[in-house]
């Protein structure tokens, strides 16, 4: 993290979700879902398939409508918030080198014109932070899934974020990428970017997180990494008729 950087940063917002309720259909994703997420803060949220995880974050980006109160509590007028999918879905047999990519995502100038001059000082150090520089001229689709998912980290540091949303970053990484992600994640931390995570390591999480929250349809457990990750908490996330606790510890 660039000094400069950290000047962009002057730190992230506190999140806070109260009765979030979500209905598609006839089936409940989400139930009185409430919890917060603490300024500057690594907040993993973890939880089986099709528990919900997914859509909260849709409802965070007002992809989804919803009930329920959600409510980000900014530091000032800066509101910059940067999203990483968990995967990149696109033709691998398109012409479309990394530059080509970042081009499409972080410049409103279109792609085919190259880099702008404006923002290829960015998109270098970007690059550069995930190990990606000397492969900006390989076409995406002949990168490795850990490759593309190093490119897709790097997308979501341009314009740099106070809010990064991270759609289970790791699914793809090999060891290098997630020394890569680590680093990253230290970095955003001593520059009070508020992170929500979600992650299915659970390993990383307990090493990670600030904090956690057990995610299958309604808050489980919101606690602490050790508190959380407890095998008693962790079979009631994971069973199929998930049990209420406290959710505070």
């Amino acid at each position: 993290m660039t000094a400069a950087a950290n000047l962009v940063t002057p730190g992230g917002p506190r999140i806070d979700f109260a009765g979030i309720d979500l209905t598609l259909g006839r089936t409940r994703i989400l139930e009185e879902v409430s919890f917060s997420v603490a300024v500057g803060s690594v907040h993993a949220i973890v939880g089986p398939n099709g528990g919900g995880k997914s859509s909260l974050i849709k409802t965070l980006l007002g992809q989804m409508p919803h009930q329920g109160q959600l409510t980000l509590h900014w530091p000032g007028e800066h509101q910059v918030v940067g999203y990483v999918p968990q995967a990149l879905e696109f033709d691998r047999g398109l012409p479309m080198t990394v530059d080509d990519f970042m081009a499409a995502m972080c410049q409103r100038r279109p792609a085919f014109l190259g880099l702008s001059r404006h923002v290829r000082p960015a998109v270098d150090a970007a690059l550069a932070r995930v190990g990606m520089l000397d492969k900006r001229k390989r076409r995406m689709g002949a990168l490795s899934g850990g490759e593309r998912q190093r490119v897709l980290l790097a997308q979501g540091l341009i314009p740099e974020p106070q809010l990064l949303v991270l759609d289970e970053p790791m699914s793809a990484l090999d060891e290098a990428g997630i020394q890569v992600f680590e680093q990253l994640l230290n970095g955003w931390r001593q520059a009070g970017t508020t992170v929500l995570w979600i992650e299915h390591d659970l390993e990383a999480v307990l090493r990670l997180a600030d904090r956690v929250t057990g995610l299958n349809r309604r808050v489980l457990f919101d606690a602490p990494p050790v508190q959380a990750l407890t095998p008693e908490r962790l079979l009631g996330l994971f069973s199929v008729h998930p049990r209420s606790e406290s959710l505070a510890s």
